[in-house]
């Protein structure tokens, strides 16, 4: 399942990606045709997530009875306005505003960090420990939104990242379980601000100016990722690949992350975490390759979605 916020009539709903890839409103679905009339878990992608299983139960009763209905009986639904084309809605962010900061992943890939090393002209060394920083909400945007390039910055970078959304209430979760505090996956594009990275001496700052956390499409549910540690990462400027990884070469895994997370920190459902990037970003090259306004960048995460995005002046 693949679980979208949109933006229809100037109101944010929640829809699920049917097999056509339209767009199931849950809560126009649920209210005319399963007679479930208006449950408060149908209000955002936040409060759905939180209503955990009965939430889901009433979404998978819609797609089977989408699912279930002829080419013809589809047609009446999207005439209701119960089935949109992906055409007729305007994704936003699958949490368009999150209640907690975007918790990030530094430096998680080997490769990743021989090139920042060599680029630098450091020695190489690899994290003992997970690395966390944050973005805060006011940096979140959708699919197709528009990064703005700030005057604040003269070299703004690309790292696309693998995202776990959380499903359930959680501390001190052992690795063992990290799996079943999960809702799903989404992708994220890590846009960087490299000079002032640098010129603060923390990444906070130079990453979280506004529009600079691009996430979505949407979120895949678990049960259709059943191995993220094997996905395809690829990150595309203008259509030329500049990324291209593989989850399987993280340093920390997806359930160490957690783990190490939650130690002593409740994680909440709906909380983000980004898992960090592979090689190939824009400082690291030779000479280095910076975004500019008119830039458009997909940031691509196996059997869960391309997420597109284009730099804007300010």
């Amino acid at each position: 399942m693949r679980f979208v916020t949109f933006a229809r009539k100037n109101q944010h709903r929640i829809g699920l990606v049917g097999p056509q890839g339209q767009i199931i409103d849950l809560a126009e679905v649920n209210r005319r045709y399963l007679k479930g009339g208006n449950p408060p878990f149908l209000a955002s992608m936040q409060v759905f997530i939180e209503a955990g299983g009965k939430a889901l139960q009433v979404a998978r009763k819609a797609e089977k009875y989408v699912g279930g209905k002829s080419a013809e009986e589809q047609k009446k639904l999207t005439a209701a306005g119960a089935l949109l084309k992906m055409s007729q809605a305007r994704l936003v962010a699958p949490i368009p505003y999150p209640k907690k900061n975007v918790v990030m992943l530094g430096v998680n890939y080997r490769e990743h960090v021989d090139e920042g090393a060599k680029a630098r002209s450091l020695e190489i060394k690899y994290p003992e420990w997970p690395v966390f920083f944050t973005k805060p909400a006011t940096s979140v945007i959708g699919h197709l939104g528009k990064v703005v390039h700030h005057k604040a910055t003269e070299r703004l970078d690309w790292e696309v990242e693998l995202a776990v959304v959380m499903g359930k209430r959680g501390r001190d979760i052992p690795k063992a379980k990290a799996y079943d505090y999960v809702f799903g996956y989404t992708v994220c594009l890590d846009m960087t601000a490299r000079d002032l990275q640098r010129i603060h001496g923390q990444w906070f700052k130079g990453k979280s100016l506004d529009t600079f956390c691009p996430i979505g499409p949407w979120i895949v549910h678990k049960s259709a990722l059943t191995d993220p540690q094997q996905v395809r990462l690829v990150c595309r400027v203008n259509g030329e690949v500049m990324q291209d990884g593989n989850t399987r070469d993280m340093i920390f895994d997806i359930a160490t992350t957690i783990e190490s997370l939650s130690k002593g920190m409740t994680l909440e459902p709906g909380d983000i975490i980004s898992t960090g990037t592979p090689s190939g970003v824009g400082f690291a090259r030779t000479p280095p390759v910076f975004l500019k306004p008119g830039d458009k960048v997909d940031g691509e995460v196996e059997r869960v979605g391309t997420l597109q995005i284009e730099i804007t002046g300010p």
